[in-house]
């Protein structure tokens, strides 16, 4: 078990340590292949229940040991907790993992650790906020907005909702005839030719451009668009919303501000042959006047905190703070001022994210409408279940399929 321990180990601590995505960190490390599902699935649950495992070694420790040590006691309360691996072949593997790191001086330390965590009853706090925020691993400041908006009850059910299926979106071909020729257990979605899917595995198609991974929630955006000839995705990396939006507009020009992110929306649309998709590096924030008036529709999938997608990316939540929001804040709000102006009379702009906090939703929107006048917001009333929020739509993990998405619909009329 050290071996899966060690890669766990090796992983976890180019997140923790290096600030490297998660998804990154996997790709760039050489993994056990007989442990390979282990380790990814220990590597995604120690971060996802970060805020849980922190609090434990707060209530058990006088002090808090340094990075590497609190990484391993991680990984070992995960698997003793969600794993339910067998506590002494987890303790002994711990203390040789530290060993082998060169900390045999905490050696004794982490094993008397961990026998504490063991035998030890650990309450929980009394504060809702913050035992909702502890049980769920969500951030506090997140979850006090929530409450604030829904209720306790309601905001226990969105933080609790989990997203384990596949959303998977095809072109091509009949998506309904492919999954049954793959005997592939599937469910339908309000959007055509796009399913929940369980347990399905990559294949040679999805590098034929048959189908692609595209979250509910993100269909559900794309689906607000309206046809149009020419529109701007101007935050538009990976590309998946530039790829399905092409199908129903005659051209697509996708800006992202980084040079790397805007070779992955050209390997998409190589990927799926779509011509109608030009991709550029440019920040959306700086104004560009030869673009002034000149699109149909303009969409702003901005910049946003992610808390909607903590499912699928918990690495999110270990850099989210009530200030770095109010910064993503200042940050939505000049892009939406920016491009606004290169749409059209009578075009539309579409401000999205996913994210569940009002703060980066509807306030945004709002503040927007009282800064820039010429627009009107359209009611948009999604096919994928959602709250109306003042005409623009939210969805919540608890009802819209396990993530958090939000898209708002505005008109220019002068």
């Amino acid at each position: 078990m050290v071996n899966y321990f060690y890669d766990c180990y090796t992983i976890l601590n180019k997140v923790y340590s290096d600030k490297t995505f998660l998804k990154q960190a996997i790709n760039s490390t050489f993994i056990e292949e007989k442990n390979r599902a282990l380790i990814i699935k220990t590597c995604y649950g120690v971060l996802d229940k970060d805020i849980e495992l922190s609090y434990y070694l707060s209530a058990l420790t006088e002090k808090s040991p340094k990075l590497a040590i609190r990484t391993i006691l991680k990984i070992s309360m995960y698997a003793i907790k969600y794993l339910q691996k067998k506590e002494y072949a987890v303790t002994k593997n711990a203390v040789d993992l530290t060993k082998k790191l060169g900390k045999g001086g905490a050696a004794g330390f982490v094993n008397a650790y961990l026998r504490k965590f063991i035998n030890t009853n650990i309450d929980m706090p009394k504060d809702k906020i913050e035992y909702l925020s502890i049980k769920y691993s969500y951030p506090k400041f997140a979850v006090n907005e929530l409450v604030n908006i829904y209720g306790i009850d309601r905001t226990e059910s969105i933080i609790s909702a989990t997203n384990e299926s596949t959303c998977l979106a095809f072109y091509n071909c009949d998506g309904e005839d492919y999954l049954k020729s793959k005997n592939v257990q599937f469910s339908l979605t309000p959007f055509d030719n796009v399913y929940i899917a369980k347990n399905f595995i990559r294949n040679e198609d999805y590098d034929k451009g048959l189908y692609t991974y595209q979250a509910l929630g993100s269909v559900a955006i794309c689906d607000v668009v309206q046809p149009c000839k020419n529109l701007l995705d101007c935050c538009a990396a990976p590309g998946g919303k530039s790829i399905r939006l092409s199908y129903k507009c005659d051209s697509v020009t996708s800006w992202d501000i980084h040079e790397h992110r805007v070779e992955l929306i050209e390997d998409y649309k190589r990927r799926m042959g779509r011509e109608n998709i030009c991709a550029n590096v440019q920040d959306a924030k700086a104004f560009i006047s030869e673009f002034e008036n000149k699109f149909d529709a303009v969409l702003v999938d901005a910049p946003c905190s992610g808390l909607g997608v903590m499912n699928d990316n918990p690495d999110i939540k270990l850099n989210r703070t009530k200030l770095n929001v109010k910064e993503l804040n200042v940050e939505q709000i000049s892009i939406l001022k920016t491009v606004s102006r290169y749409v059209k009379k009578g075009g539309y702009l579409y401000y999205s994210t996913c994210s569940v906090l009002n703060s980066e939703n509807i306030e945004i929107i709002n503040a927007f409408m009282s800064d820039v006048k010429g627009f009107e917001i359209c009611e948009i009333d999604s096919k994928l279940q959602h709250e109306n929020v003042c005409g623009t739509n939210a969805f919540l993990p608890d009802i819209s399929g396990g993530l958090g998405f939000y898209v708002a619909k505005l008109k220019r009329i002068n």
